[in-house]
């Protein structure tokens, strides 16, 4: 029986060394994402800065989960749910780069909670329906090279029936336990209410300057808002309103054309598509002296942007044509009359035959990285500057009903929303309850109503951002995703 016994160790201990040889090397894996990289890389989405900007956190939060994993004796692992933004695949290219269009893309979350390389890599392809069979070559090829690696320093694992005569406790046991339990808002306010009540304490001081000088700055500009295209921190925004106040002080008379616009602090300088002024943040005063002295031209050329607006509407029925800031890439005035222009000559050649006026208050917006028109759940239209002109007539009249509701939809949804936001506030005590651009206003709606089931005596006096994913920001404000558990 001892013998019996000690056979059943060493053929438990040779599988377990068997599975084991399977596992990936940190290069391995990184080989084994690369249909992963180009389908989600941020790179790829610069007309999308919403989706973009989602993408980015989650490949941070993806990167650090798999170093973690590659650190000899790491234990403390944690669910980690990530959401990306996939790029649509195209089934007609055989290259791995080429194979993703940039004509759609589809939202993706899932939950992290293997401990090893290869796990880990084949959950991140199935969840993402990306092929998962070079993942075996990969494992092939590369079992010269791991026979090869000295073990000397391999930590010892003992098999199971180890534990269960010793009565010790199985360290690897204990860390499926854990996994196995999601985090749930209740768990992580728990652990990270303490951390971000710090970092919110050491911003007040930071915010209270940031409205006084956005609040003096407007006032003496005359301006109707002063904006940030990204999630900056309290002393990056600060240092740019004292930069903007120093050019005030040294050449005031540059600043006379700002009159009732919005100031966007940006990557670039310009004049926006919305008719905002862009102060690019890596420029000098220099170049925004330039663009303030170019602001009457400025302003003729959208002067001229809103007829060619009114012309295309006219060529459609009557359907309004806009542009959406959180739906749209930031794009300047030169860049969307342009788009604009090349369009409505397409439309005009074509001679389209809707009835005059048979499309009002419906509304629309041009995309330059689509094919195919949609129509957005908001209520209006989003059509491709290439689209074929016939394919847009059937498409707008087969779904200008659907718009119809969808524009009324939202409206209450809109309403809806605001209640629920305030209403949120004023239970919680809440100092700021807001959401991020990708966040819609229906997963917003969800989210509230059942926050609002909930005691949370955490979030009192705190900054709360509804998301995607789970994050203490710089300045202590606590961000949750939308769908939380």
């Amino acid at each position: 029986t001892f013998y019996c016994f000690i056979r059943l160790c060493l053929e438990k201990i040779l599988l377990q060394c068997i599975l084991q040889s399977r596992s990936l090397s940190g290069a391995d894996a990184i080989n084994a994402l690369r249909p992963f990289y180009f389908a989600v890389h941020p790179d790829f989405f610069g007309q999308h800065p919403k989706e973009r900007e989602v993408n980015e956190n989650s490949l941070k939060r993806l990167n650090g989960y798999l170093e973690n994993l590659q650190k000899p004796g790491f234990r403390s692992f944690k669910p980690t749910q990530l959401t990306f933004y996939v790029r649509e695949r195209d089934p007609n290219s055989s290259n791995v780069q080429e194979s993703f269009s940039a004509s759609g893309f589809r939202a993706v979350s899932f939950t992290l909670h293997t401990r090893d390389l290869l796990s880990t890599v084949l959950d991140i392809l199935n969840s993402c329906s990306l092929s998962t069979e070079h993942i075996q070559s990969l494992i092939v090829n590369s079992q010269p090279h791991k026979k090869a690696k000295s073990t000397v320093n391999r930590r010892i694992k003992w098999d199971k029936t180890y534990y269960s005569f010793t009565g010790f406790k199985d360290p690897e046991e204990e860390l499926e336990q854990a996994q196995r339990v999601e985090t749930t808002l209740i768990s992580w306010l728990d652990d990270n209410e303490a951390s971000a009540v710090k970092k919110l304490q050491k911003s007040l001081p930071l915010r209270k300057e940031l409205e006084r000088l956005k609040f003096e700055l407007s006032h003496q500009l005359q301006l109707s808002d002063i904006r940030w295209q990204r999630s900056w921190g309290i002393a990056h925004r600060c240092s740019q309103l004292h930069s903007l106040g120093r050019l005030v002080q040294q050449r005031p008379e540059v600043l006379k054309n700002v009159k009732g616009h919005t100031v966007v602090f940006t990557d670039r300088s310009g004049m926006s598509a919305a008719g905002h002024i862009m102060l690019g943040t890596m420029d000098v005063h220099h170049h925004w002296t330039k663009i303030f002295e170019r602001l009457p031209n400025y302003y003729k050329l959208q002067k001229r942007l809103l007829l060619l607006e009114d012309r295309i509407s006219q060529l459609l029925g009557g359907i309004q044509v806009i542009y959406i800031e959180e739906l749209q890439p930031l794009l300047t005035l030169e860049e969307y009359y342009g788009t604009l222009d090349s369009f409505y000559n397409k439309l005009r050649d074509s001679r389209l035959p809707f009835h005059p006026r048979s499309l009002r208050g419906l509304q629309m917006i041009l995309e330059s990285d689509r094919y195919a028109p949609s129509l957005h759940e908001c209520g209006h239209f989003m059509i491709p500057t290439v689209c074929d002109p016939a394919t847009l007539q059937w498409f707008i009249f087969d779904k200008a009903q659907e718009a119809r509701e969808n524009l009324k939809r939202k409206e209450q949804m809109m309403i809806t929303e605001k209640e629920l936001i305030d209403t949120s506030t004023e239970k919680f005590s809440l100092d700021r309850l807001y959401k991020e651009p990708s966040v819609s206003s229906a997963q917003m709606i969800d989210c509230c109503k059942r926050l609002l089931e909930e005691s949370l005596p955490y979030l009192q006096g705190m900054h709360l951002c509804i998301s995607h994913f789970y994050s203490v920001l710089q300045d202590g404000d606590l961000c949750i995703p939308w769908n939380w558990k």
